[in-house]
């Protein structure tokens, strides 16, 4: 199915009775919410590119298609499968394109729709689907904690903390990496909400730690109840990091 076939059916199915679409796309944080039962939802990046220039040399990946399938099991609770269906990794003339690998994520809301605080879980794993030099070839997974507060005014925090098990870079053994992130989100027009994002990764990989850090912007614009475009960039803070990254999205549920 097209894109605008897909956002076509959006359009024209939506109801105006069902709570908001909520998703865990633009930027990198996690939302609370789960997909409600019963219902399918699917968060993609269309399309998204990065550069990463590093020791003189230049690394530039694209991704068509990166996507969750969500499936919402409960009240509190949705299952998720992550695909990228095409990327592309280019680096010193040599490029390595192919299906990306695949991660499967279960998340479950611990709190109630009227807490102040909102925490939720979100166990995942990722699984060697993708050709070596787009991916590691190994298993890896991890855990993360999302959660979420009003602060003054229109504005929502959502803190990320998240910790990784990744296979070494050299050996066959494992290692920790430890994610957080600070996410402000705010609504500016009646459909429209704006995101700033502060990400760092620190991944200790006995060959040596990569310290990763951003700082990243995104649109959401709400088309419908059950349709979301968005829009977003990421600045790389240090010398591990991605210089920029762009993407645009689409978010639709059934």
């Amino acid at each position: 199915m097209s894109f605008a076939v897909a956002l076509g059916l959006a359009l024209a199915s939506a109801a105006q009775d069902q709570a908001p679409l909520c998703t865990d796309r633009p930027a990198k944080g996690n939302s609370v919410c789960t997909v409600p039962v019963g219902a399918w939802q699917l968060e993609s990046t269309a399309v998204g590119w990065s550069r990463l220039e590093s020791a003189g040399s230049e690394t530039e990946t694209l991704m068509i298609g990166s996507s969750l399938v969500k499936y919402g099991l409960g009240d509190r609770s949705d299952l998720q499968l992550g695909i990228t269906p095409y990327a592309r990794a280019l680096s010193e003339g040599s490029a390595v394109a192919g299906f990306g690998d695949i991660t499967v994520r279960f998340k479950h809301r611990f709190t109630g729709a009227a807490a102040p605080v909102q925490v939720a879980m979100i166990p995942f794993v990722k699984l060697p689907t993708a050709k070596r030099g787009i991916g590691n070839r190994e298993v890896e997974g991890g855990l993360a904690i999302p959660i979420s507060f009003a602060l003054a005014g229109p504005v929502t925090a959502t803190l990320g903390p998240e910790l990784d098990v990744l296979a070494d870079s050299v050996g066959s053994g494992r290692h920790l990496a430890i994610v957080n992130l600070l996410n402000l989100s705010r609504q500016v027009a009646s459909r429209l909400t704006l995101v700033g994002e502060l990400w760092t990764s620190l991944n200790l990989d006995p060959a040596g730690t990569v310290t990763q850090a951003s700082a990243d912007a995104a649109l959401a614009y709400s088309v419908t109840s059950n349709a979301q475009l968005d829009f977003g960039a990421n600045l790389g803070l240090t010398r591990e990091t991605a210089d920029v990254e762009v993407y645009v999205g689409i978010s639709l549920r059934d």
